[in-house]
């Protein structure tokens, strides 16, 4: 539901609509601005009505990044594409530009993106302010180690040329900054040569989760791709029963041999889609635990080839998926530990939400490589555990704040990009460079112009 207001004092149009991330919660009615153009931005940059702002792409961040009452811009409307140069695999666009849409242009020419998150809906905007990673970080990093430059529109309207070179600490504090340096106009990056449109699978299951560890540590140097489904409901013995999907970059030969006359065409799929919310009991424990008995059962040990979208983006196939969790929503939580001590904190945190009974069927387990020179970027060595719960208020907060614990008791932290929950005190204890990234915001944007839900909560930014 949203409603035309212009807004006079600003003289740049907006419209008032209640806006969500991708977990539908929390629900906020935001003033969103929809213009392209820079000098309408650096008209309403320049007024003093301009007291909170965010940019804001396709919405798939799941909590409250991109959420603002006062002011929410979106950068659809911003989807140019500005070169491509198809020798080196150098695309400058627009922020405004998708995933999908870059795969659409550079994959025929033999270029895919060289990292990329579980959906190709996000822009890249939204790839640079949350520093995206996929199933190759612990081999190629996250998308912002591929970026190569980028102008930012900052609070005053000033337009700033950025790389690792040039303003190089507000290029690496915009990298994973979730929106609050300013608004990238445009980027350069550097994609990466793939020999086709499909990756060779080892499809590999554990039986717990120290076997799952095992299999990621065995065999983390001879895969390009690593991914585990995780059952978070198992218990016992069983206790984080996995499957495993390890992959290379699939040849050409070995593509065609399989009947496939374009190695570059990725197979259409008929796309599903749910037409309504689920009714909030739909994904409860039972459920979920029939689902987890299911999956784990019809996944063995096999080799497959299987072509970037099924590999890559699974859920993007079913349109809407997220109304399966109803009206309430759900939030992600997606931990973080050191190698160290991984294997002990994910074990302890499997117990606590098995113990919980709170469903969550995707639970997604991964490895991670070196730390970037991002502020607030949010991988490090290590292993990452993602997992959904269906908002159910207290009853989830309660469990998300246990989780917290286990975070702070090994050293891990929280995605910010996923987060809907945690609180400003234990942010800070998450990331030792918050104070710096503060500093740096206050020097260049002295009037916290950009903003958002999530920067009060957390603390980034002060609640006004």
């Amino acid at each position: 539901m949203s409603n035309l207001q212009c807004d006079t004092s600003r003289a740049v149009p907006s419209v008032s609509s209640v806006l969500s991330g991708w977990g539908n919660y929390p629900r906020v009615e935001c003033n969103v601005f929809f213009q392209r153009r820079i000098d309408q931005m650096q008209a309403l940059l320049r007024t003093d009505s301009a007291t909170g702002l965010i940019p804001r792409g396709l919405g798939r961040s799941y909590g409250d990044s991109a959420l603002n009452a006062d002011g929410v811009w979106s950068q659809t409307a911003r989807n140019r594409f500005l070169s491509l140069d198809v020798e080196t695999g150098c695309i400058t666009c627009e922020a405004g530009v998708s995933l999908e849409e870059i795969i659409e242009v550079t994959l025929p020419h033999g270029w895919f993106l060289p990292t990329t998150p579980g959906t190709k809906f996000v822009t890249v905007g939204g790839a640079i302010a949350a520093d995206v990673h996929g199933k190759n970080h612990h081999r190629d990093g996250t998308w912002g180690q591929h970026v190569q430059r980028f102008s930012l529109m900052l609070a005053d309207g000033n337009i700033l040329e950025c790389s690792p070179v040039e303003n190089q600490d507000i290029f690496w504090a915009t990298i994973g900054g979730m929106g609050l340096t300013g608004i990238v106009l445009e980027a350069t990056i550097g994609l990466m040569k793939v020999p086709s449109a499909f990756v060779q699978v080892d499809q590999r299951r554990a039986g717990n989760l120290a076997e799952a560890f095992d299999l990621f540590m065995e065999t983390d140097e001879q895969y390009k791709y690593s991914v585990a489904w995780i059952d978070c409901l198992s218990q016992g013995r069983r206790l984080g029963r996995s499957v495993l999907l390890l992959g290379n970059d699939a040849d050409a030969d070995t593509v065609q041999a399989q009947g496939y006359a374009d190695p570059y065409q990725v197979p259409g799929r008929r796309s599903k889609r749910i037409p309504i919310q689920f009714p909030g009991l739909a994904m409860n424990k039972y459920a979920v635990k029939a689902f987890n008995e299911l999956y784990y059962r019809r996944h063995g040990d096999k080799q497959m080839l299987v072509d970037f979208d099924s590999y890559f983006y699974p859920l993007d196939s079913v349109q809407n998926w997220n109304r399966i969790y109803g009206k309430r929503g759900f939030v992600q939580y997606q931990a973080l530990f050191p190698k160290e001590h991984s294997r002990e904190a994910m074990t302890r945190l499997l117990e606590i939400i098995s113990k919980s009974g709170q469903a969550s069927f995707l639970a997604v387990l991964k490895s991670s490589g070196a730390a970037n020179r991002g502020m607030l970027s949010y991988l490090f060595d290590g292993h990452t555990l993602a997992l959904d719960f269906p908002y159910r208020g207290a009853k989830t907060e309660r469990l998300c704040r246990e989780l917290d614990q286990v975070m702070l008791d090994f050293r891990g932290r929280v995605y910010l990009a996923k987060d809907a929950l945690v609180s400003a005190e234990t942010f800070a204890r998450m990331y030792p460079r918050l104070d710096e990234f503060r500093q740096l915001k206050k020097r260049i944007d002295p009037e916290t112009v950009f903003r958002s839900h999530q920067s009060d909560r957390v603390g980034i930014t002060e609640t006004l």
